[in-house]
């Protein structure tokens, strides 16, 4: 795939020296370039098909403390739109904490971390793929129907230029496929999938393996039981494991410190996960989904470890929030509407020593989840209640599927009895393998 990242480079450089021009004391100009294509089928057909192609540009102008942000195009006049900021900024609010990254913190290079893959998928590669996909759910025994089979393919660009003299670009692929199927019948239906996406097309899971796992997780959770209301070990499957490092990363964003908004708030260079679990961020990993040679600041942005043997050691930065904190950004800036705000990159929670066939075989009983439902989970208290599914456990054994049930505790609680199995699949923009949490609750029957 063609995507030739240097005229939108020269016009975001044009439109930063026309904002200085203009009166700005500093300027910056970002620009996410986007092209997609993806077919969707069901039963066998193609339901739909898309296509899509965006430029997408932001000039922000600071003027002293205050500053504005306007939109643009490839075609509207660069002093137009310098002017226009300009003048927004001017009678702005104040910002002590806004402004440019520190010069000094600029990232020096632009390393390739191999996430451009040129190979183009075909409209009927992209068709067949998603069919056999599906062909491969329905063919498990017990699946009754489709809720769909998609691939897609996909191609981004992001430029940075600023008035103090960081100009950046890189672009990133990725291709996905997934499907999603029901098994049993009439009331007693249930339903499970399965994707997987990639920077590179080789490294893509083969489509059938995609639709067998989904069609086989969907049969196993046929005729759910519930359970009673007790407290137990809860282990969660990696897909929804993904989903506590997420909240971990919520609870130490420099803008919920700031604002006090976070249960973690007091506790940098605290004990706060059990001693050997470690969490690490890697915006650096090489065809990483979330990887990005430099962050929406033009800072360079090393890897770091966020919990070193279950202590905090690290806030996730931008420049505003790092000086409202009185910190150093750590190169974590998100672009965010008119400005930038702190986020993590590639996360992980590092491997520890059992299986997960360990953890289960200990367990006199518990509950193996595969999926939750809900959003109820307070950052502030670090209250958790989420719904759940998955399959109970006794004496060591998986035995009967579970539904319409509620797990529930603190998260500082949870983190503090975390135990991560060794299954780590680095895949995806956030990563954990198994984990097991001792001492939770479930209400059930």
């Amino acid at each position: 795939m063609d995507f030739d990242l240097a005229p939108l480079q020269d016009r975001a450089v044009s439109l930063v020296e026309a904002a200085k021009k203009a009166g700005a004391d500093a300027a910056d100009s970002v620009v996410a370039a986007s092209r997609s294509s993806g077919v969707d089928v069901r039963d066998g057909k193609i339901e739909e098909t898309e296509s899509s192609e965006n430029n997408a540009f932001v000039l922000r102008a600071f003027v002293g403390d205050r500053s504005a942000s306007v939109s643009a195009n490839l075609t509207g006049a660069a002093d137009t739109l310098a002017e226009r900021v300009v003048a927004m900024a001017r009678v702005s609010p104040e910002d002590p904490h806004g402004g440019l990254a520190d010069s000094e913190l600029l990232s020096a290079e632009i390393l390739d971390l191999d996430l451009f893959d040129s190979n183009h998928v075909s409209f009927d590669e992209m068709r067949d793929n998603a069919m056999a996909c599906e062909a491969a759910a329905l063919s498990v025994k017990g699946v009754s129907k489709s809720s769909g089979a998609g691939f897609s393919q996909g191609i981004g660009g992001s430029v940075l230029a600023t008035s103090h003299g960081f100009v950046g670009a890189y672009a990133a692929t990725r291709f996905s496929a997934s499907v999603s199927v029901v098994a049993g019948e009439d009331t007693a239906m249930e339903r499970d999938y399965d994707f997987d996406s990639r920077r590179h097309r080789g490294d893509l899971r083969n489509v059938e393996e995609i639709g067998r796992v989904a069609g086989e997780r969907a049969a196993k959770r046929v005729n759910p039981k519930r359970v009673d209301t007790q407290t137990a070990t809860i282990v969660y499957d990696p897909r929804v494991a993904r989903g506590l490092v997420s909240h971990l990363a919520s609870a130490i964003n420099g803008s919920s410190i700031a604002r006090k908004t976070s249960f973690l708030r007091d506790d940098m260079g605290k004990q706060i996960f059990a001693q050997g679990v470690a969490i690490v961020d890697e915006p650096l990993l090489p065809r990483g989904l979330s990887s990005r040679p430099f962050d929406a600041e033009g800072v360079g942005n090393d890897d770091i470890r966020l919990i070193d043997d279950g202590v905090l050691q690290s806030w996730v930065l931008d420049s505003a929030t790092a000086r409202e904190l009185g910190l150093i950004t750590n190169g974590r800036a998100n672009r965010a509407g008119s400005g930038t705000s702190p986020g993590t990159s590639n996360t992980t929670l590092l491997p520890g020593s059992r299986s997960p066939e360990d953890m289960i075989a200990d367990l006199t009983t518990g509950f193996y989840v595969t999926e939750l439902i809900g959003q109820g989970v307070n950052m502030i208290t670090g209250d958790y209640s989420r719904g759940a599914s998955g399959f109970w456990i006794e004496h060591g054994e998986i035995t009967h599927a579970v539904s319409e049930v509620t797990i529930a505790s603190n998260l500082r609680d949870m983190f503090a009895r975390l135990e991560p199995a060794n299954d780590l699949d680095k895949s995806f923009g956030t990563n954990a393998p198994t984990i097991a949490i001792e001492g939770m609750t479930i209400a059930g029957s």
